[in-house]
């Protein structure tokens, strides 16, 4: 069997360069149809999450780069459990106004503080209608406005 032009070859990290906007774009058109597979072959962290912030799906370089199980991480609440210091009005307010709103596409800086050490990301949240849901995309690559 061929794989499609959207999906990897199993063990093959996913050619998507996401860092930017119109990579990010296209990736954002077909991603509640990747499976669990894809999700873990991208080179950055996606995480979706219900209306009311619990996880969805967590994938693998997430975790990874969280040092955390993303297996665990399924079910608790993104804001309060796992992520607690992203309940600021940068992140957890735009997340709510854009489950309110049904509609949400932002882009930002973030600084994640772990006892490992800090980790500059930038964070593009999107809606999906099709799964009434948000995606969390989680890329390395630092935005200026990130303190």
């Amino acid at each position: 069997m061929n794989p499609t032009p959207n999906t990897p070859p199993t063990g093959e990290p996913f050619p998507l360069q996401a860092t930017s906007l119109e990579s990010i774009d296209a990736l954002i058109q077909r991603v509640d149809g990747m499976s669990e597979l894809e999700l873990d072959h991208l080179p950055l962290g996606m995480i979706q999450l219900d209306g009311q912030g619990r996880i969805l799906k967590f994938n693998r370089t997430e975790a990874s780069l969280a040092r955390i199980q993303a297996r665990e991480q399924l079910g608790k609440n993104f804001f309060y459990d796992v992520a607690p210091c992203t309940r600021v009005r940068q992140f957890f307010g735009l997340f709510q106004e854009g489950v309110r709103a049904k509609k949400l596409y932002q882009t930002f800086g973030f600084v994640f503080r772990f006892a490992h050490g800090a980790r500059h990301v930038a964070i593009t949240l999107f809606y999906s209608d099709k799964t009434d849901s948000v995606w969390v995309l989680v890329s390395d690559k630092k935005m200026p406005d990130a303190r």
